[in-house]
């Protein structure tokens, strides 16, 4: 099947490949009593898009993904998906929510999260060879009404990749 290749490239972190196949084999062996990790809520995040505060520059806006939050706390989760960015170019992320009570109102909460992400080009703040993966740190506006909801990133510029401030979107329901 030659159309495998241009229709999945393949990673350029040999490192970020095995990270993900360690989480992955992780998840699938979890035993009974490791499954109440979850406990305050498993979130399935689909990623839908994104609108860049750029007027000059074209950047994708149509962002597919998916990924899953689990909130092993009323106020921490931790989070892990994939996506393709807005520079067309995979994406995978990983990392920590941090939702305080004190910022909840009704549906409406405010978060921060942070972590690691790949796919785009962090210079000399990157991490593996080619510098491709590098820190996020973000906020994060949680609109929620029982099990479905909204998540919008605020997304800091990486200037390495030309990237300005951007807004993303995910769609969540809950599990």
């Amino acid at each position: 099947m030659r159309f495998w290749p241009s229709r999945f490239p393949p990673l350029r972190s040999r490192s970020l490949a095995a990270t993900m196949l360690i989480v992955s084999a992780a998840f699938c062996w979890a035993s009974p009593a490791q499954a109440a990790w979850c406990d305050d809520g498993l979130w399935i995040d689909a990623m839908i898009g994104s609108h860049h505060v750029h007027p000059d520059k074209h950047f994708e806006q149509f962002n597919p993904g998916v990924g899953a939050e689990c909130w092993v706390a009323p106020q921490w989760a931790v989070t892990a998906g994939y996506f393709r960015n807005s520079l067309s170019k995979p994406s995978f992320y990983g990392g920590g929510v941090w939702a305080p009570e004190f910022l909840h109102w009704g549906f409406v909460r405010l978060a921060a999260m942070g972590g690691l992400i790949s796919g785009y080009d962090y210079g000399r703040w990157g991490i593996g060879h080619d510098h491709m993966v590098g820190p996020v740190a973000a906020p994060l506006v949680m609109v929620a009404y029982k099990r479905v909801g909204v998540n919008f990133i605020l997304i800091p510029p990486i200037p390495s990749s030309d990237l300005p401030f951007t807004i993303g979107f995910q769609l969540r329901v809950k599990f």
